[in-house]
């Protein structure tokens, strides 16, 4: 059993794609689809029309009809050319209203109006407070999502994570409209009061006359202290706007992840995917990754990586470690450590090259019995695979994934938390030219960074300034780029290169059209 798992595994990996089939990441067929299989509601496409750019053999790049997104950002995209029936990947686009939850729902002069709720459910309505007068706050928002074992998980995340991104937020919203204010530390008080930090000192300027037990406290100093008042002793970290928004993020993440978990009981919600969100608020651009797509700014020339890549060999030592504190999760089948290459029986006793989590570079150790197993991590580059099975480690969804022909499940290792860096958009200027690219891996797969800012850079200089189109053109112009020409070998871009196989999917964002939003103060 153990060698057909192995060769199963080696296999898949050489071919390049997961090792587990439809059977291990739907484990309920029968059950209904949460959502019908779809392209980004922005494109507003016909079911004709859905129906032609599943088309592999043309694969037609598909672009905005209408200039309706924010900022006049552009869209463009293109079907795989056969590694999935459908296309995976997802987008969205949306721009969401806070406002101030009502505050006492008894009050005479309350009255509800409807609205689209900010709980995970399209169909609930929720009251508000229309009475009181509020600030109100917008978030922009856009969102890539890069599906596998099925587009189920991409579409469910394109529809909601918008949504539990701004229930979250709604947490902290009067501490957003007020950036003067300290966030506390504690929501159970109704009115808490925030006391600064003070340390009671003696004559001489020391704390000999305050016992440890008062300080704890918090209490007075000694008896006959002339100071009344009652010092607190209980230093409080300084919260940052900032990392109020980032923790929203982190927070919705980790919501999303557990709303597909439950739906999926009831619902056939297939595979998982990847998410790279970017939002604006308050002047500032958060850029959220939990996967391999990428974000990157362009800036007078200048390229600013947005996003960091998760895969197996970026997260080696996190998972290593985690397979470490448990090694029940690796079954009888795999080891934590990594080898240069497979460690084959006639090695045992032998010395060879091996590195653990605790380890950046390689030392030598004694092969034994167990170093057999198959590595938790093997392949390289795209090839590289967590248990023989996945190829990202980080993203939604995959809660019934299982290593192929086994009950080893893949989701321990996957974290649904993202890195989330931030570009302060008000601290900079910035020309028509200068955009942020959001994309999915399939055009990273065969583009650089480098080629990408030349690319988007020589399509701008060559339009209009004032014509909103060119966005869009300019993803369009991306996407071909990174699919190519079909030709007798295949696939081919510039340099008679190996063009992608894979789902594209790609935004550009102008970062100058930042100036007619809402700046914070």
């Amino acid at each position: 059993m153990m060698m057909t798992r192995v060769r199963s595994a080696v296999s898949n990996i050489i071919g390049g794609i997961m090792a587990s089939g439809s059977s291990a990441s739907e484990p309920h067929p029968d059950l209904p689809a949460r959502f019908r299989y779809s392209r980004p509601d922005f494109l507003a496409l016909s079911p004709d029309e859905v129906e032609c750019s599943a088309d592999h053999i043309s694969r037609p790049i598909l672009i905005l009809k209408e200039m309706k997104l924010p900022w006049a950002a552009g869209y463009a995209e293109v079907i795989n050319a056969g590694k999935s029936a459908l296309n995976e990947d997802q987008a969205c686009c949306e721009v969401v209203e806070l406002r101030k939850r009502p505050a006492d729902p008894s009050s005479p002069s309350y009255t509800p109006t409807r609205r689209r709720s900010s709980l995970p459910s399209a169909d609930i309505l929720e009251t508000i407070d229309s009475t009181q007068e509020v600030k109100e706050l917008d978030f922009h928002y856009w969102g890539l999502f890069d599906g596998h074992g099925g587009p189920g998980a991409a579409v469910f995340a394109a529809k909601f994570l918008h949504l539990h991104i701004e229930e979250q937020l709604q947490e902290v919203l009067e501490i957003l409209q007020n950036p003067s204010l300290q966030p506390p530390t504690c929501l159970g008080e109704e009115n808490p009061v925030h006391h600064p930090p003070q340390l009671h000192l003696s004559a001489g300027g020391s704390q000999r006359g305050l016992s440890r037990a008062a300080s704890l406290r918090g209490a007075a100093g000694a008896p006959g202290s002339p100071n009344t008042t009652a010092p607190r002793f209980f230093m409080e970290k300084k919260i940052k706007q900032e990392s109020l928004v980032v923790g929203a993020i982190e927070n919705a993440f980790k919501e999303m992840d557990a709303h597909i978990a439950r739906e999926r009981l009831v619902y056939s919600i297939s595979g998982g995917c990847t998410a790279l969100v970017v939002m604006y608020l308050l002047g500032k651009l958060y850029v959220a990754n939990a996967g391999d797509s990428r974000a990157l700014i362009i800036r007078s020339g200048e390229i600013i990586p947005m996003s960091s890549s998760f895969t197996p060999e970026s997260e080696r030592q996190r998972l290593q470690f985690l397979a470490h504190l448990q090694p029940s999760l690796l079954g009888n089948d795999f080891t934590n450590l990594e080898f240069p290459r497979r460690v084959t029986k006639k090695e045992v006793g032998k010395r060879m090259l091996y590195r653990d989590f605790t380890m950046n570079g390689w030392a030598y150790k004694t092969v034994q019995e167990e170093d057999l197993k198959f590595p938790l991590i093997y392949g390289e580059g795209k090839k590289s695979r967590v248990l023989a099975t996945i190829g990202i480690t980080r993203g939604l969804g995959d809660h019934d994934l299982k290593v192929h022909d086994s009950d080893i499940a893949i989701k321990p290792f996957l974290l649904c938390s993202p890195e989330v860096k931030v570009y302060n958009l008000s601290q900079h200027e910035h020309g028509a030219d200068d955009v942020m690219v959001l994309a999915t891996d399939g055009l990273w797969d065969v583009l650089s960074n480098q080629e990408v800012a030349e690319a988007v850079s020589g399509f701008l200089g060559n339009c209009d300034p004032d014509d909103q189109h060119r966005y869009t053109m300019a993803a369009q112009d991306l996407v071909m780029k990174a699919r190519g020409v079909l030709k007798d070998r295949g696939w081919r871009i510039a340099g008679d290169r190996l063009g992608s196989g894979d789902d594209i999917s790609v935004f550009i964002i102008p970062l100058m059209n930042h100036s007619k939003q809402p700046q914070s103060s």
